[in-house]
């Protein structure tokens, strides 16, 4: 069940049941006065005063956020480790790659990269909404929600807190692999059962074009079809294929851009593609 607290009882009906709060199993559960009181149902209202007065005031700007709470990429992809969060009378500053490109992430807090985050669903709930309700964005035209795979705490998090900002919908991406195509279902099913309109799917390490002679290889066949036939089954854009490239990564490796290095390659140019065909008009926010 989705609104299920990580530290409810076994039997717990949910924080939007009517029976929150009230139920049998609800006795001795710490969030019982919480839920009785209907205050679990509603979102946070602080974090949404906050979301809705950035994506208000919208400029040619984009805001990254890194909610992979145990496992952040981001910092070494965009270029960025070893650099620190700093506080302001405003709250938290984001790090920022160009003048017009913020980026948040738990990495950025880390004394190392190496070191492990092991927490339970409550404290990385906490984090997530700190840097929602603490980070000074500024002015965005995007929000872009990084998230793990999966349908976790992350994700809760995120759509709770969001709710009332208007969160545009969700990026699924996927690679051809029917291995793969299992676990994006289930993240589509969520985003159904939650109300998260779905933008789209994009399918990665789509096929393998050699740089020397053209000719495209299936280095992961589809072998039921890939995002393509899912997306029919589901009724669900495709909005595009991204070639597998080894120099995608080497450059996330190198903490630099791929297209900026390659911008002639097939998998740059799909990336561009992708974009180009969903950016026509400004988001409130994005969840990937």
């Amino acid at each position: 069940m989705a609104d299920v607290p990580s530290d409810a009882p076994e039997h717990c009906p949910g924080t939007s049941s009517d029976q929150a709060g009230k139920s049998s199993a609800c006795q001795g559960c710490p969030n019982q006065n919480i839920c009785a009181s209907g205050a679990a149902k509603a979102p946070d209202p602080g974090i949404h005063a906050y979301i809705s007065i950035w994506l208000l005031k919208l400029v040619s700007s984009v805001a990254l956020l890194d909610v992979d709470i145990c496992g952040p990429s981001i910092p070494k992809i965009m270029g960025l480790e070893g650099e620190q969060v700093h506080q302001s009378g405003s709250g938290w500053s984001p790090v920022y790659v160009e003048d017009n490109l913020a980026v948040m992430s738990i990495g950025f807090l880390l004394s190392s990269p190496d070191d492990a985050v092991i927490w339970r669903g409550p404290k990385k709930n906490g984090m997530i909404k700190q840097f929602l309700r603490d980070v000074d964005w500024g002015e965005v035209d995007y929000l872009i929600v990084d998230t793990p795979p999966g349908t976790s705490d992350e994700h809760l998090s995120i759509v709770q807190y969001l709710s009332g900002a208007g969160i545009d919908g969700a990026v699924i991406i996927t690679t051809p692999q029917e291995v793969s195509l299992q676990d994006v279902r289930k993240e589509i099913r969520f985003c159904k059962k939650v109300k998260i309109p779905i933008i789209g799917v994009i399918e990665n390490m789509s096929g393998f074009v050699c740089p020397k002679c053209k000719n495209t290889s299936q280095i992961f066949p589809p072998t039921t079809g890939g995002a393509q036939r899912m997306c029919e089954e589901l009724n669900l854009p495709l909005l595009g294929s991204v070639p597998l490239d080894p120099r995608i990564g080497r450059s996330c490796d190198e903490g630099k851009s791929f297209l900026t290095e390659v911008p002639d390659s097939p998998a740059a140019v799909a990336y561009q593609n992708i974009v180009q065909s969903k950016s026509s008009k400004p988001q409130q926010a994005s969840l990937y």
